[in-house]
C-alpha cells in the first residue's frame, strides 16, 4: 500500500511522518513509552443512497481521504483508554459493558458498545491505550462517529482476533454501538462505506448480508464538501421521522421496511394510502424507491465510463432529496443554507454535480465535479460560507486498517 491510496496527492511522506512523530510524542508523554502499532479510519461520503438504508435498500459510497490516526499498544489490564487530541481522554474496562444513557452521544459508549458487539459474537478481546488525532471534516457529515466505531472495531479485530472480523461484521457491530450505546438510529450505510474502503455499490436488502460491488470512481474528479452551518444536535427527531414514515408506508402492506413491498403495489394503492399516511410519507416512499433505482443506474455507467451519466444520477438525486424526501431544512423555518448552496452550485457547476450529503436539514452539501473546476468552485463557495468550511477529498481505497509504517514510508 501507498501513502496515496489513504490521501491521494494531498499528503506528502514528509507531511505524514510529521504528524506520526507529533502523536508518538504524546503517547509517549502520557505513557511513558512509544506505541507499538499505528490504525487508521477514514470518513466517508454518500454519493447516492439518501435515506435508503434504514429500509434495506440501495445505495453509493464512498470512503474519502481524510482519517482518525490511532497511536496504540497493548494491555494486559482489560482497560482500554483513549486519548483525542482537542477532548478528554476516557477508560473503562472491558468488564462493564452494560449501556448507560448518561454515555448516549458520547464517545465512550460507541467504543463500549463496539466490545459489547464483538464479545456477543463470542470473542474474547483485551485491553489497549490509543492516543488519536483526525483529520475528518469537523461539521462536514463525513460520519466521525462511525470512523470511530470502525478505529475501535479494527484495533480490535488486529490485537486480539487476527483479523477474522470481517468488514461487514465490523461495520455490522459499528452500527449495533451507535443504535444501542450512543443512542442515534442511524442504517449501515456509514459504518459499510467506511469498512470496505473505496467506493462500493451496497444492496441491504439483507442487511446482516449486504450484496457489495466495488467500483472504480472516474477519474479527473474530485470530491467538494461544504459545511453550509447548523448544529445536528436538535435534529434527531427529524431523522428518525423519515424512517418512520417510510415504515408507515410499508406498514399499509402489512410489511416492515419498504425493500418488501413492491414499486407497483405501492403506486397502486397511494389512492388508499392517502386516508391512511401523510402525502409527505408518500413522497418519502416515492424517494426511497426512485433513489434505488438511481444507484443501479449510477453503478452501472461507472462500470461503462460513462460519467455523464454517472453525474446526472447524483444530480436527480439532489433534486428529489428537496422535492420528495424533504431533508434540506427543517420544517417551517426560514434558516435553509442546505438549499442556497445546492442552488449557488448548481449555478457555478458545469461539469458534475451536487446534492445535499448525508442526514440533511442542516449541515453539507457534496459536489462531485471535474478536477479543472475545483478551484474556482471551492474560492466562490467560501466567499459565502467561510474558507474553513470547504473541503476537498479523494476516494481512499483502504477501510479501517493496521498501517504498515514501513511501506508506506518506504
Amino acid at each position: 500500500m501507498q501513502l496515496k491510496d489513504l490521501y491521494g496527492n494531498s499528503v506528502t511522506k514528509k507531511d505524514f511522518a510529521a504528524r506520526m512523530e507529533t502523536l508518538a510524542k504524546q503517547f509517549e508523554q502520557g505513557t511513558g513509552a512509544r506505541p507499538q502499532y499505528w490504525f487508521s479510519s477514514s470518513g466517508r461520503a454518500e454519493i447516492i443512497g439518501n435515506h435508503t438504508d434504514h429500509n434495506h435498500g440501495k445505495v453509493l459510497v464512498a470512503a474519502i481521504s481524510c482519517d482518525i490516526l490511532a497511536a496504540v499498544s497493548k494491555r494486559d489490564d482489560g482497560v482500554i483508554r483513549i486519548q483525542s487530541v482537542g477532548f478528554p481522554a476516557f477508560e473503562f474496562n472491558i468488564a462493564d459493558l452494560k449501556i448507560d444513557p448518561a454515555e448516549y452521544g458520547k464517545s465512550v459508549a460507541l467504543a463500549r458498545g463496539v466490545v459489547k458487539g464483538i464479545v456477543d459474537k463470542g470473542y474474547t478481546v483485551g485491553g489497549f491505550t490509543a492516543y488519536t488525532e483526525s483529520t475528518i471534516f469537523r461539521g462536514a457529515g463525513v460520519s466521525s462517529s462511525a470512523a470511530f466505531e470502525l478505529l475501535v472495531s479494527e484495533i480490535l479485530n488486529s490485537l486480539y482476533l487476527g483479523g477474522k472480523l470481517t468488514k461487514v461484521e465490523k461495520a455490522i457491530i459499528s452500527q449495533y454501538a451507535e443504535n444501542e450505546y450512543f443512542g442515534k438510529p442511524c442504517g449501515l450505510l456509514d459504518q459499510s462505506g467506511i469498512s470496505l474502503g473505496g467506493i462500493n455499490e451496497i444492496d441491504f436488502k439483507d442487511p446482516s448480508a449486504p450484496v457489495i460491488e466495488s467500483l472504480v470512481p472516474p477519474a479527473g474528479y474530485t470530491l467538494v464538501i461544504t459545511n453550509t452551518g447548523g448544529s445536528h444536535a436538535a435534529l434527531t427527531e427529524h431523522y428518525a421521522a423519515i424512517k418512520t414514515e417510510m415504515r408507515e408506508v410499508a406498514a399499509y402492506f402489512g410489511k416492515t421496511v419498504l425493500r418488501e413491498v413492491s414499486y407497483g403495489e405501492f403506486f397502486d394503492a397511494i389512492p388508499k394510502l392517502r386516508e391512511k399516511v401523510s402525502e409527505r410519507a408518500i413522497l418519502r416512499a416515492f424517494h426511497y424507491y426512485e433513489e434505488n433505482e438511481r444507484v443501479d443506474r449510477a453503478a452501472r455507467a461507472l462500470k461503462e465510463g460513462d460519467v455523464h451519466t454517472f453525474l446526472k444520477a447524483i444530480g436527480e438525486s439532489g433534486v428529489s432529496s428537496l422535492n420528495c424526501l424533504q431533508n434540506c431544512f427543517v420544517p417551517g423555518s426560514t434558516e435553509q443554507p442546505v438549499t442556497l448552496a445546492i442552488h449557488i452550485s448548481e449555478r457555478i457547476i458545469k461539469d458534475g454535480a451536487v446534492r445535499v450529503h448525508g442526514g440533511g436539514f442542516a449541515g453539507t452539501i457534496v459536489a462531485y465535479l471535474a478536477d479543472a473546476e475545483v478551484a474556482g468552485y471551492v474560492a466562490q463557495m467560501s466567499k459565502v460560507f467561510g474558507k474553513e468550511n470547504v473541503f476537498t477529498a479523494q476516494v481512499r481505497l483502504p477501510g479501517a486498517i493496521r498501517l504498515d509504517i514501513d511501506e508506506l514510508l518506504a
